[in-house]
């Protein structure tokens, strides 16, 4: 093994060079790592959000009449849907809009929206004359890596569908 005897010799050397060069590396990896982590729990929430949204709009159409009780259960299979992920951040919304006869849509009934206000209907499902329901998941999502986002982000998905068993489903609250 050859002495090192100043500067000059220093720069010529190859030896260590590959622990040098994995030193300077290993940090990008570890943040790809994290990023990648993220990104997959974020698109599995992201999924269960959806097929939360399609759970909730399923099981309400097939409803001729809702209690109270009949929507917690309702709500609460979304929370079941959204395990193992806590449903803590979790907005939940199941409403029936009905469609006069000029195509107007108001809230018949909701648990988060006010009944009798407007609502605004894509232009192709305004049916005069019709009920649709109308659900919405939104989920909270806070990345467990502060790299790459320091905000929450918000991932939802909404769904219309018509009511299975009859044209409009009755709500009743005590």
């Amino acid at each position: 093994m050859r002495r090192m005897r100043g500067p000059r010799d220093f720069w010529r050397s190859r030896r260590g060079v590959a622990g040098v060069e994995f030193a300077m590396i290993l940090p990008l990896i570890l943040l790809a790592l994290l990023g990648f982590y993220d990104a997959g729990t974020a698109l599995a929430i992201y999924n269960k959000t959806r097929y939360a949204t399609a759970t909730l709009a399923q099981i309400t159409n097939q409803y001729t009449i809702i209690h109270d009780s009949d929507m917690q259960q309702i709500l609460g299979a979304t929370a079941a849907v959204m395990s193992p992920y806590s449903s803590a951040t979790a907005v939940v919304n199941v409403s029936q809009i009905a469609i006069d006869s000029r195509g107007n849509a108001t809230v018949s009934w909701s648990n988060t929206l006010t009944p009798g206000s407007s609502f605004t209907l894509p232009a192709a499902l305004a049916i005069p004359n019709s009920w649709l329901i109308y659900s919405q998941v939104s989920f909270t999502y806070n990345a467990a890596t502060v790299f790459f986002t320091r905000a929450p982000i918000t991932l939802s998905d909404s769904l219309f569908v018509s009511p299975r068993k009859s044209a409009s489903i009755t709500r009743i609250s005590p």
